[in-house]
This record gives C-alpha cells, structure tokens and sequence, in this order.
C-alpha cells in the first residue's frame, strides 16, 4: 500500500498538479525563483502539513516533526542530487535567488532549533514561525526591486552578480508578456517556468506561452496506454488511481477545462494530502509492527515519500535547464515546511490546549536541526564553488552527503551514537 501511495502522489503531480502550476505561474507573471518558491513549494508541500497536523492532533508523536526535518534533508540534498543525475543538461543559478532562500530556511531552522531544545512549544514561539514565513512573503513581493538594488550594489565587488545582470539583460521583462510576439515564446524567460518543455506529452502546454488560447485539443488523452512495455504494466496497474482522478480533478492541459486551472490546483493538492493521510497510517504501522522508532521511520521512508511531489517537480525543470526554479522549489519548500510546523503548534496552544505547551519528545531532532543548518550552508558553498552550476558532479557529491546525514540521524535516534533513549510507534 505504501508503494501504491507513492505511485498515486507521482500520477497527481504529474497529470494535473504541475499542469495547473505552469498556467499560474504564467497568468501572474511570475519569475522562475518567485514560482519555485511559493505556488511550488506551498502545494507540493501539501503532504508535510496534513502529516504536521496528524503528528500533533491525531498520533500526539514525533512523526509530523521527525518527517519535516528528515525530508528537509532529502530535499536540500536528496533533491539536488537528483536534479544533477538525472539532467542532461547543466542547470545555471543566480546569485540572489538562491542566496535569499538559504538565508530564509537558515532564520525557519535557527528558529526551530531554538523552540524544540527544551522539549517545550509555546504560543509565541510557535507564532514567531508564521511571523518569519510572512517576513519571507513580504521579501518575495518586492523581489525584484531587491534584486536590482543589490546587483548594482555588490556588482563591482561580487563576479557573480555582474554575470547575472548580463544575463538577465539578455532576458524579456518580467511583466507585460501579453505583448511580447511570436518570435519570442520559445526564449526562455524569468516568467517561463518551462516545467514542460522537456516532455513531449506537455509540449502543447507549452507552445505558446503568451497565448493561452492556442493550447490544442490534441493533447494526449491519460487512458492512452503508453508504447513500452515497462509502462504499459505500471500504467495497468495504476489504472484504478488514473479513473479516479480523471473523474474528479479537472484536466486543465484540455480546451475546455484550461480556465480551471485554479480548481485543478487546489483538488490536485487535496488529493496529494489524502493519500499522504494513508501512507503516514500505513508507515505507522509497520513501524510499530516492526518496532522501528516512529523518528526513524520519518527520516527515511516517510520524509521521502512525501517529497515525491517535489522531487518530480524539480527534476522536470532542472532538465530543461531552469535550475533558479529548481533550488527555489527545493528551498522556498523547506520554507514553507517550518510554516507547515508553525500552524498546527499555533493552534494547539493558542486556541485548543492553551494550559500548556506542546511536548516534543525526541532529542534526536536537535541534531537533525543542527544537520540542517550544516546542508543548507554546503549546498550554498557547494554550488558557488561549482561555478553556479548543477551538473553530475555536483549531484553525486550531494547524494553522498545526504547518505552520510541520514545514516548518523538514524544512528543518533536509535541511540548507537550519543546517548539517545528511543521511542517506538503506538
């Protein structure tokens, strides 16, 4: 059942979620970093919020916080590694993007870090989380004016932001694409997110990306069974989960449902969430069937699984080469993961518990924290000193030290390294 779920979250994201993201993005003229981090991130998230909430209302454990920190992790190396092994192509970063995002996830885990070290949650500290989230927000809004500040400030001394304003001088304005002409769609842009450029199931979608009106008709129907075999089994067999979200999301890649795209979005999220409900109950019982730790079981199986959405997401951008989207999915998510922690914690102390804090029992997650805080800063030292760049090399020393993290958090909940008591599910 827990294979099934992971393969339900991929069909969602794939059919219907990043579909409907791609027409956000465009409407509102988003940049690639700005769309990465807030629609992509907030929804491909989904999963990390229901399993916060079920951590602190219904299991009353560790799981919702163990699983946000440990797919923390996979996702600052887990997915960057992803994204340079399975691109073909060498994705290039800017400066700023990247640098704000680290700067924000570093303030979210400092923050973190500083709430669960005595084990204790209270309002105001869970409330100090949705004050930083909206800090971050408020930062994204007037991004651009920030990013052009700061180029010309720190151009003359940092190589890296004279290189990027080259390039973005080479680029088509962030606003006003409903003017730009035919020549051009094909230029990718700050506002081409170019999610589907790569696939050639989604090349309708993005044939014209400043005319909406022209998406055809003749996009791949999702009962069309694949020519390979290998899909052709996966696809069988994934045929019950095909019906169902055909029945009840609209597929906004078609004509008639294109104006939809919103509904699509937000039903596409709905349903991540509640095959996320499933897999945390069936990761719960076999960890309590197996005597695993309910922390363990979230920094592997579980941080994994519900990353999938931004796994799939990252890694069809990078391969076209659009890495700012990329690092910002991958960051801004993480982002919003502390809010996903903030939310449930707020209103638990603050409307429904209020006599006390929130206990938060494992001491394991201080170190997972504190691991965070260190991948944050070698992935940021890591991709400057790669030359701006994800390419294979960069993606095989993140996988290596996604490894090395996982194992040393798996070993300090079990209480091998340190002297960590465990606690088991049920």
């Amino acid at each position: 059942i827990i294979l099934y779920m992971f393969l339900a979250v991929s069909i969602v994201c794939d059919d219907y979620f990043l579909p409907s993201l791609e027409i956000i993005s465009e409407c509102l003229g988003l940049s690639q970093d700005v769309a990465g981090a807030t629609f992509m991130a907030a929804g491909s998230s989904a999963p990390e919020l229901v399993t916060a909430f079920l951590g602190v209302f219904v299991t009353k454990g560790d799981i919702g916080v163990s699983t946000i920190l440990g797919s923390a992790i996979y996702n600052l190396l887990g997915i960057s590694a992803a994204c340079g092994l399975f691109s073909s192509v060498v994705s290039r970063l800017s400066c700023w993007p990247l640098f704000r995002d680290c700067l924000a996830y570093t303030v979210s885990v400092a923050a973190v870090l500083a709430m669960i070290s005595d084990n204790r949650i209270y309002w105001y500290e869970s409330a100090s989380l949705l004050l930083i989230y909206g800090c971050y927000i408020l930062v994204l809004c007037f991004d651009i004016k920030i990013n052009q500040y700061l180029m010309k400030k720190f151009s003359p001394c940092c190589a890296c932001f004279t290189k990027a304003m080259e390039e973005n001088a080479e680029q088509q304005p962030l606003v006003g694409w409903q003017e730009e002409s035919g020549p051009l769609i094909r230029q990718q842009s700050r506002t081409d997110s170019g999610i589907f450029q790569d696939e050639l199931d989604y090349s309708q979608l993005s044939t014209s990306l400043h005319g909406l009106d022209e998406i055809s008709e003749d996009h791949p129907h999702v009962f069309t069974m694949p020519e390979a075999d290998m899909k052709r089994i996966l696809w069988v067999l994934s045929l019950p989960i095909i019906t169902l979200l055909y029945l009840t999301i609209p597929d906004c890649r078609r004509q008639f449902w294109r104006n939809w795209f919103m509904v699509t979005f937000l039903i596409s999220a709905a349903w991540i969430s509640a095959i996320t409900y499933v897999l945390v109950w069936m990761v719960t019982i076999a960890g309590d069937t197996l005597g695993i730790p309910e922390s363990v079981m979230g920094l592997t199986l579980l941080a994994a699984g519900t990353s999938v959405p931004d796994t799939v997401a990252s890694v069809l951008v990078a391969r076209k080469g659009n890495g700012d989207m990329a690092m910002s999915n991958i960051v801004g998510s993480n982002v919003f993961d502390m809010l996903c922690l903030g939310i449930p914690w707020f209103i638990k102390t603050a409307f429904i518990n209020t006599s006390g804090p929130i206990e938060v029992n494992s001491n394991g997650l201080t170190y997972t924290a504190i691991s965070l805080m260190c991948s944050i800063v070698f992935v940021f030292l890591a991709v400057h000193l790669n030359g701006w760049k994800i390419d294979k090399k960069f993606g095989a020393i993140c996988l290596v030290l996604y490894l090395v993290f996982t194992i040393l958090s798996i070993l300090y909940e079990l209480g091998i390294i340190g002297n960590n008591p465990t606690r088991v599910c049920g």
